[in-house]
């Protein structure tokens, strides 16, 4: 099954850490995050992502190295770089070593969130960004929502159920996959969480837009 867009998170700095992972997964993106450049290789090896998040200053292994190692594995991923340093020798490294984007810290989230975007967008360059089904049209790169002609304003949780179900048109998705789209890791979910939010998007979309099948899931017709 198609899920959300995945980012590889890589930063050493707890709280930073912690506080991108957040507002990233409310963003509707899923996110892994490594605390080490060390893992990176095989975690991409193993993992599609969308887009990689490296911190340049990282410990045993440099964001650099692993920036180049990416690079030489061949590995396609976009790379946005996260530094303390802001000298242009520093940035020109950076990108001729294959990164996509350079952010200097400290920075505005909303920055980051654009830079994100950006380079998710130029990664889809070529094929169409939006998805749809049952009339409604999705942009999962910019999070617009369009129906009967009107684009619409979703809850966070509302949208990202939205997203899975329309990823997997025609399929059935269970209640435990629409709960990690919309719970970070260690949440308490409700028993009900997932039907709260179905019975909303009926609301918007119509009581017979997404078919329940009890014991197996939900799913939303092509």
């Amino acid at each position: 099954m198609e899920s959300a867009l995945r980012i590889l998170l890589v930063e050493d700095d707890v709280q930073l850490g912690e506080s991108l992972e957040a507002a990233l997964r409310l963003e509707h993106y899923a996110v892994d995050w490594l605390r080490s450049g060390e893992p990176v290789r095989a975690t991409i090896g193993a993992t599609p992502y969308d887009l990689m998040i490296l911190d340049l200053g990282l410990p045993e292994v440099p964001g650099i190295q692993v920036l180049r190692q990416t690079r030489a594995d061949k590995h396609d991923i976009p790379v946005l770089l996260l530094t303390a340093r802001n000298t242009l020798d520093d940035k020109v490294d950076g990108l001729d070593s294959g990164a996509d984007d350079y952010l200097t810290k400290p920075f505005e989230i909303d920055e980051l969130f654009a830079r994100v975007r950006t380079l998710l967008r130029r990664r889809g360059e070529g094929r169409s960004q939006q998805l749809e089904a049952r009339g409604i049209t999705i942009d999962p790169v910019d999070r617009l929502v369009i129906f009967e002609g009107e684009m619409l304003d979703l809850t966070a949780r509302e949208y990202a159920i939205l997203e899975i179900l329309i990823r997997n048109a025609g399929r059935f998705v269970s209640r435990a996959r629409l709960e990690e789209g919309i719970y970070s890791w260690g949440e308490e979910v409700g028993s009900n969480t997932v039907e709260v939010y179905i019975s909303r998007l009926r609301k918007r979309f119509g009581s017979d837009c997404i078919e329940t099948m009890r014991g197996v899931g939900y799913r939303i017709s092509q």
